[in-house]
């Protein structure tokens, strides 16, 4: 297993061959842990040089700079989220039950890929790197806002509220994990998902009966 979880493929003309000890997943992973504590933006070839222990033109022999590296990391992200929105695009089944399973499918490549997701979370389009990453993600928005309208439509969610404001809640729920949740946590993908779901589907109040 690599440090992403699988061999990263790099932008064309981006990638060198990696030296012994210094694979690109290593160096991917390390730039993304520095990326997330200080801040893309905040973050120099310098820093990344010292936390890797190795000199920049190291860095330079995998990737052709901070942004290469940047633009591998959100791909790693996005990746797994366009794969699950395409999978539940393809099912079958009511809306409701697709928008399920897309959350739980977002929460298993968010506790998967944590690192990489939260910085996704994180940009604001300050390069074309960020814009290109921020329309990949207007895509998978617009999936859920359709299966909310579709799930109105059929009577299985309530059409009192906006479909729009409802699809950004129920991820605002999942991205939230971002804020807390740790490598090595306690609960799984599975458990995470089970209460996500429970809370967005069912809510937390008990309705006793009168």
């Amino acid at each position: 297993m690599t440090a992403v979880g699988r061999a990263l493929p790099a932008p064309a003309g981006s990638a060198r061959r990696g030296r012994p000890g210094h694979d690109l997943d290593t160096v991917l992973a390390i730039a993304v842990e520095v990326f997330n504590e200080r801040g893309f933006d905040g973050t120099s070839m310098e820093e990344l040089s010292r936390r890797l222990g190795i000199s920049k033109s190291a860095i330079y022999h995998h990737v052709q700079g901070k942004e290469a590296l940047l633009g591998l990391a959100l791909d790693h992200a996005l990746a797994g989220l366009e794969q699950a929105a395409a999978e539940v695009r393809a099912a079958p089944g009511p809306a409701v039950e697709r928008l399920e399973s897309l959350l739980r499918r977002s929460v298993e490549v968010l506790v998967e890929r944590l690192p990489y997701v939260t910085l996704l979370l994180r940009v604001r389009g300050n390069s074309a790197t960020e814009r290109q990453a921020l329309t990949r993600r207007r895509r998978i928005d617009r999936l859920v806002a359709e299966l909310v309208e579709q799930a109105v439509r059929d009577g299985d969610l309530s059409g009192d509220v906006d479909p729009a404001v409802v699809a950004r809640l129920l991820f605002g729920l999942v991205n939230s994990l971002t804020e807390w949740l740790k490598p090595g946590s306690r609960h799984t993908a599975d458990e995470l998902a089970g209460i996500i779901t429970a809370v967005a589907f069912g809510g937390l109040r008990v309705h006793r009966q009168p």
